[in-house]
């Protein structure tokens, strides 16, 4: 291995061309390691894998920035190197990182940065036992599931055709033309807004037979997307771009005129000097929008939207109208079918939103109320028996007996999940995401083919959503 730079700060420019942050300055600071031995494995891992182009310069830093959560555990507990570790003080540092309260924001950690500053640990850890195993543990002290659950997407962030309808309205009043036709770009093509922000002034061209064609780098997969036919109100909102953008970029450094998206920051940035839409101002842009123009959720709050939602959404609303799941992948670049599935909704249509709206989900069972049982006696009945005979192996039924005769329902739970009788819990979160990961390995090893397919597919769609739901009133608490 090569020798890494002697200092603790090291400031490296970007000189990748496919890189999005192409020829920013990179600052990676070491100073917060104390312990020699966990400074110099860190240095090591960051160092190679810059050399030898394994990972982006942004991609380090922000797993530096990750680590550094770690290295504050280790301070607290006087841990100095690395093969000290253990499957005990691993728990340890899960723990930590339950109970550690943000500096920034004076709230408990996320669960995705959590699983991020976890993930920067795993993944030094593995690399160490490849190329400097006598720094870490010889035994395995990960189990391999400490934040799969928060891993998993269960919520697929789409927008619904209500609130995509709303969506177009408010654009139509929208004045910001950065924000107005971007968003339109995204929702037609679905690209990833890092791409957007970097499209340039010649990225449409006029299809052979009538309409455009755009054309982008792909910088996640690091290839050109070509010609990829797009409807007229995608290339009218590039042409506006054009036109709304033609004045800064006469006025613009020459490495950076050709690209479509320069603006002049506002009066309460600190330079005036002409740029490119960063990531975090298009974002908080969206953020802002449903405020903005007052569209509201059903508790009255501004919706909140993000540039990846309009991705989801087009994968979405493909799906829902059969469109083969190869041809989708091709359209968002994913490098597999699986991937697609993995992280885009399964169908959106009114059918599933009717079966939805009769699943009983409250966040304890002493919260059931006349809402949920509207007959007296019967809630009387669930009263007296939601602890013996009411309760499922992840949820309760508030009448199973009728008439003497034990409902039919009630032997097959398969069948309960869309009953109006049944009710779920916060308690019953985690057998239902055994049970849907039981479903999914089913379906994945299927040999029995399409029939047995369509009796289990409808109850992992409906699965899902009841994680879905949950997960929604456990992050509220």
């Amino acid at each position: 291995m090569s020798k890494y730079p002697a200092s603790d700060v090291w400031r490296i420019t970007d000189r990748d061309p496919n890189s999005q942050y192409y020829g920013r300055e990179c600052c990676l600071n070491f100073s917060a390691f104390k312990s020699t031995e966990i400074k110099h494995v860190v240095k090591t891992y960051v160092w190679e894998n810059y050399r030898l182009g394994n990972r982006v310069l942004h991609g380090l830093q922000g797993w530096l920035l990750g680590l550094k959560r770690f290295n504050d555990f280790c301070l607290e507990n006087d841990i100095n190197s690395l093969k000290r570790l253990t499957n005990s003080l691993i728990d340890d540092y899960l723990s930590y990182l339950h109970t550690s309260i943000s500096a920034t924001t004076g709230r408990p950690l996320s669960h995705v940065y959590q699983s991020a500053c976890f993930s920067a640990l795993k993944s030094l850890i593995t690399w160490c036992r490849v190329f400097l195993p006598e720094y870490v543990p010889a035994q395995q002290i990960f189990t391999g599931c400490e934040f799969r659950q928060t891993q998993s997407k269960l919520k697929i962030d789409f927008l619904s055709d209500e609130l995509l309808a709303k969506v177009h309205e408010a654009l139509k009043a929208e004045d910001n033309p950065y924000l107005k036709y971007g968003i339109i770009i995204l929702e037609c093509t679905g690209m990833r807004m890092g791409d957007l922000l970097l499209l340039k002034t010649d990225c449409i061209q006029e299809h052979l037979v009538s309409g455009h064609t755009i054309s982008w780098y792909d910088h996640k997969n690091r290839k050109h997307r070509t010609n990829l036919p797009i409807p007229a109100e995608c290339s009218h909102a590039v042409i506006q771009l054009l036109q709304e953008s033609g004045p800064v970029r006469v006025q613009a450094r020459p490495e950076i005129a050709d690209y479509l998206f320069l603006y002049v920051p506002g009066k309460c940035a600190n330079s005036r000097e002409i740029t490119i839409v960063s990531r975090y101002v298009f974002a908080q842009w969206c953020y802002d929008f449903c405020a903005k123009h007052n569209i509201l959720d059903g508790d009255g709050n501004p919706c909140r939207i993000t540039p990846h939602m309009f991705r989801r959404t087009l994968a979405t609303n493909m799906l829902s109208k059969g469109v083969n799941l190869k041809v989708i992948q091709e359209v968002l670049g994913h490098s597999s079918p699986a991937i697609t599935k993995k992280y885009y909704a399964d169908i959106k249509d009114k059918t599933h939103a009717e079966l939805f709206s009769r699943i009983g989900i409250l966040g304890n069972i002493q919260q059931v109320n006349e809402r949920n049982i509207q007959n007296a006696g019967e809630m009387q009945w669930f009263q007296d028996n939601c602890t013996g005979k009411a309760r499922l192996s992840d949820g309760y039924c508030t009448l199973p007996i009728q008439n003497g005769e034990l409902c039919g329902r009630f032997l097959s739970r398969h069948k309960c999940y869309s009953c109006s009788r049944y009710i779920t819990t916060l308690a019953d979160l985690d057998a239902h995401k055994t049970h849907l990961a039981e479903l999914q390995e089913m379906l994945d090893s299927n040999i029995y083919g399409v029939h047995f397919a369509s009796h289990i597919t409808p109850v992992v769609i409906v699965l899902k959503e009841i994680i879905r739901r949950l997960e929604e009133l456990k992050n509220e608490q």
